[in-house]
């Protein structure tokens, strides 16, 4: 088993825990992320590498949001995490390559890295952002943050700390990858 393999059977794994721990059938997950059934049970089973769409589909309808499932699904071990050892994921449609750096913590903070190859653009709903704040902090490259109807053009230094939920897409419109980090604040879903 590669490492891509790895992840991709934990990750459906989680999303399985998920939905079972809900007390939900492949079909009413199917229904409420409007993903067809079929591609819930291959991610579940490990036998497709899911999109970051997908994905942020199937974590909205979960109520968490894409980096609560990824971190879920991620887990590591100790407060030191080596480089070596940060779990990789990446998109199979845009190559979009998300790094966890965080270790794991009962901190309510997540720490991401994201290398988006020139010319990929990532669309997320804005179900992929409930419950949490974000900021993007732009480490290389240019990156057009379309959140909503308002475009951010960030470069490297540049700092966005994300509105309200809104449907969302990362684009590098460059001719080189652009490498930034999201800290990623969880708030605790309303009673």
């Amino acid at each position: 088993m590669t490492p891509a393999d790895d992840i991709d059977a934990r990750i459906g794994a989680r999303i399985r825990l998920e939905r079972e721990s809900r007390g939900w059938s492949l079909t009413e997950l199917a229904g409420r992320a409007s993903v067809s059934r079929a591609m819930i049970h291959k991610v579940e089973r490990g036998d497709s590498s899911p999109t970051a769409k997908l994905l942020g589909r199937l974590s909205g309808a979960l109520g968490l949001s894409l980096s609560t499932l990824m971190a879920r699904a991620e887990i590591g071990e100790g407060r030191l995490s080596r480089r070596a050892d940060q779990p990789t994921w990446t998109d199979p449609d845009s190559g979009y390559l998300r790094r966890h750096v965080s270790p794991a913590s009962d901190l309510p903070l997540d720490l991401v890295e994201v290398s988006l190859p020139a010319g990929a653009a990532v669309p997320m709903p804005a179900a992929a952002y409930a419950f949490v704040n974000q900021l993007i902090w732009m480490l290389e490259g240019e990156l057009v943050f379309m959140e909503g109807n308002t475009r951010h053009e960030m470069a490297a230094g540049d700092c966005l700390e994300l509105g309200p939920p809104a449907d969302c897409v990362f684009r590098n419109d460059g001719d080189q990858p652009c490498r930034y980090a999201v800290a990623v604040l969880r708030r605790a879903p309303p009673a």
